[in-house]
């Protein structure tokens, strides 16, 4: 049996034709993939920091320290801004929400009893996502629940 060596010329063009749009595609789908975890969870970090920095700055801690008790605005810049890495700020939404009030514990009542019962403070943010190849806009979310600890 003989092998046959004639040259098959423009079978490798062809073959790398076909091949490396596929390759291409998957490669850039796992780096835009990375980014959009990689954004989450910096969206996710914040939410988590802002949520603990307003549960240690309520109204135990405005009276012990005389300083005002945090809010929307002060989370905002106390805690969102300067720990932002990769994030473009005016994309970026967010809110805050403290049940009952400012404290640390709140009193309902339950079957004629007063219960006590630890307050919390909610930050959810959203971030409008363009990924890199132009893609249709994604809304990232995140939230986190903290309680009130001062």
């Amino acid at each position: 049996m003989r092998l046959r060596l004639t040259p098959r010329r423009g079978a490798t063009l062809v073959e790398f034709a076909v091949v490396a749009p596929v390759v291409f595609f998957m490669v850039f789908s796992i780096l835009i993939g990375g980014l959009g975890v990689s954004r989450y969870q910096e969206v996710a970090y914040l939410a988590r920091e802002a949520s603990r920095w307003a549960s240690v700055h309520g109204a135990v801690y405005a009276s012990e320290t005389g300083q005002p008790v945090g809010d929307s605005a002060a989370i905002y810049n106390q805690v969102i801004v300067p720990k932002t890495i990769g994030l473009n700020l005016s994309k970026l939404t967010w809110s805050v929400a403290w049940n009952t009030d400012k404290g640390q514990y709140h009193t309902v009542v339950v079957n004629g009893n007063d219960v006590r019962r630890a307050n919390t403070v909610t930050v959810a943010l959203s971030y409008v996502w363009i990924p890199e190849l132009f893609l249709s806009q994604k809304t990232i979310r995140s939230t986190s629940v903290s309680i009130m600890s001062y």
